[in-house]
């Protein structure tokens, strides 16, 4: 995919407990977005998301809104890592 992007993105506020990283998994594939959701020890959520620009800004939206309640949503463009699917991960 010539388009790819990954972004790494930090989810804070009240995002743990609430089926934030299963709603993210969700999400993640209906939009065909690869990489990874997990929590983080501080409380807040991470993910590395990767796909096609548009459907990542999608996504990125969807993460300011996700259950819960998220305070800040930072995002970090990186480097692709050619991810297949999109997993939740445990420490």
């Amino acid at each position: 995919m010539k388009d790819k992007h990954l972004y790494r993105i930090y989810v804070r506020g009240r995002v743990q407990g609430v089926g934030y990283r299963w709603s993210a998994l969700r999400e993640a594939n209906r939009r065909g977005i690869k990489g990874f959701v997990r929590n983080q020890d501080d409380g807040s959520v991470y993910i590395e998301a990767e796909g096609h620009y548009e459907k990542l800004l999608d996504f990125i939206e969807w993460c300011r809104s996700g259950p819960g309640y998220v305070s800040s949503v930072r995002v970090v463009p990186a480097p692709p890592e050619n991810y297949d699917q999109f997993t939740i991960r445990h420490y």
